[in-house]
């Protein structure tokens, strides 16, 4: 349990991704729950689950459809604002079988064309690979390696020590934090984890679960908190 002053959370002011170098690489932290990699141009996002909420529908549960809407929406202004030469999806792009918000994508993808999408493929990632070619999505099974980091999707499935790999990046838990102040105020927040040998960042959609992280005092977390359009509040990155 972490102790901070809830206080502040309440005006939240300009929204700006937090700067965080790890390795003597540059990592900006984004309150929409990516990472944009300096050196490499790269954004770094995992399980954004996209279908899920068409799936969801044909299961005969009342998901309304502006939820991916919304994260789309979220990814374009990402990508729009940084301007990635490659978005790396560390597991769970898709939720499941094809619906129509899979079709929707590939509409989308039509407006990207040029931007390299690799795939760390997770454990919703079921579709078939014909399907990923078609997409211009390039699939890794397991692991995948990009300078002195790895990939993968599920933290347990890393691979063993290596001269060649100093960090792990992961997703799949979809980490959070609980904060508690006074008068007992608490609140649960998604968060960017970072241990001594692998990190574990926050799921994109924020139609998911989530996970309290089992932190120890060297580790680096980073709460996300929300924005508030409606108090004109933009969400901010903080470390706790």
């Amino acid at each position: 349990m972490y102790y901070i002053s809830l206080a502040p959370l309440k005006y939240l002011g300009v929204q700006v991704s937090e700067k965080f170098s790890l390795h003597q690489q540059t990592l900006w932290l984004s309150p929409d729950r990516c990472i944009y990699w300096e050196e490499q141009n790269v954004l770094i996002v995992s399980d954004l689950h996209f279908g899920k909420t068409g799936h969801f529908r044909k299961s005969g549960i009342a998901v309304p459809q502006n939820v991916y809407k919304e994260d789309m929406q979220r990814l374009m202004a990402q990508l729009q604002f940084y301007k990635p030469e490659q978005l790396l999806v560390v597991g769970d792009l898709f939720h499941s079988v094809l619906n129509k918000e899979l079709d929707l994508f590939k509409k989308w993808r039509s407006d990207f064309s040029a931007l390299h999408i690799q795939l760390v493929k997770g454990n919703h990632d079921i579709l078939k690979r014909e399907w990923y070619a078609d997409s211009n999505i390039s699939v890794s099974d397991l692991h995948y390696h990009l300078a002195n980091f790895c990939f993968v999707h599920d933290i347990s499935e890393a691979c063993g020590p290596s001269d060649d790999v100093h960090y792990y990046f992961s997703g799949h838990i979809h980490p959070c934090v609980l904060l508690k102040g006074l008068a007992k105020q608490k609140v649960s927040l998604p968060c960017y984890y970072f241990a001594e040998n692998f990190a574990v960042i926050p799921a994109f959609s924020k139609f998911t679960g989530t996970a309290l992280i089992d932190r120890k005092s060297a580790d680096n977390v980073f709460a996300i908190i929300p924005s508030n359009f409606s108090k004109g509040q933009q969400g901010a990155v903080v470390k706790v």
